[in-house]
């Protein structure tokens, strides 16, 4: 793969990003919706603590004495949940949009590569996805100026969601490859993201050695340990597998159609 073509399609990507209202839009309201939830986790964990001073059992009964469990680790789950439904919303239009306008049989016939086009635009979501990301930083400086909360879990937890994201855009770039239609892309992404979402709470209903397989394959099961402050490789290369697999399958969606 040649460098400079990933980087002239980063580039071109990212400018169409923020030459748009859609970075600026989705960024925005990222932020208030995990600013809203933050502010509830903090405004709860203040009156428990209130009434925790009257009455110890409280304290006992919410773990109170524990910052990270009761409003980082929590809060990691909301911003994961709220990237389950924004991201598709950056991931939708890479692609299917291309193929909409006709562009993408344009840049086709130019000398690149199809992994260099897929990179390319993979890293450019990426990196609005870690401005969007990052522009959450302020919550834990707070908690860190308040109080005196672990700080690897808060490291970690962020290195998780990270991994985490490079996922959900894996998957959304995969989605957009199948269809010119965007709204199309961005559903059919979010419906495949709750799938791995959801199917952790299945493995009640099979078998132990189904249920292990279950469990393995749900993607929010890796999160926890990471927002635990708990770095297990497993965890790491489920997140690089994740992601390698379905730009993986991208690029086999885009060779398929040179042969149609």
């Amino acid at each position: 793969m040649n460098p400079r073509n990933i980087g002239l399609i980063f580039k071109k990507d990212l400018k169409s990003y923020f030459n748009s209202f859609i970075a600026y839009a989705v960024i925005a309201i990222f932020l208030a919706t995990t600013g809203y939830l933050f502010f509830n986790l903090l405004a709860s964990f203040s009156v428990l603590s209130f009434q925790a001073q009257a009455n110890p059992m409280v304290a006992k009964h919410y773990n109170l004495l524990n910052v990270n469990e009761t409003v980082v680790r929590p809060l990691f789950g909301n911003i994961s949940i709220v990237m389950l439904l924004m991201l598709p919303l950056l991931t939708m239009k890479l692609l299917a949009d291309e193929k909409k306008s006709g562009t993408m049989e344009l840049l086709l016939t130019y000398p690149v590569r199809d992994a260099e086009v897929v990179l390319g635009k993979f890293l450019a979501c990426l990196t609005v996805f870690a401005a969007m990301l990052g522009s959450t930083i302020g919550y834990p400086l707070l908690l860190i100026n308040l109080g005196e909360p672990e700080v690897l879990p808060m490291i970690t937890g962020y290195a998780g969601l990270f991994l985490l994201g490079a996922a959900f855009i894996s998957l959304g770039i995969f989605t957009s490859s199948l269809t010119e239609n965007q709204i199309i892309a961005g559903s059919l992404s979010i419906g495949v993201l709750f799938v791995f979402w959801l199917m952790g709470y299945s493995t009640m209903f099979v078998s132990s050695g189904i249920g292990q397989i279950i469990s393995y394959v749900a993607i929010n099961e890796h999160l926890e340990s990471l927002a635990k402050g708990v770095v297990d490789t497993e965890d790491i290369i489920y997140f690089l597998v994740f992601t390698a697999l379905f730009l993986f399958l991208t690029l086999r969606s885009l060779e398929s159609k040179r042969w149609r």
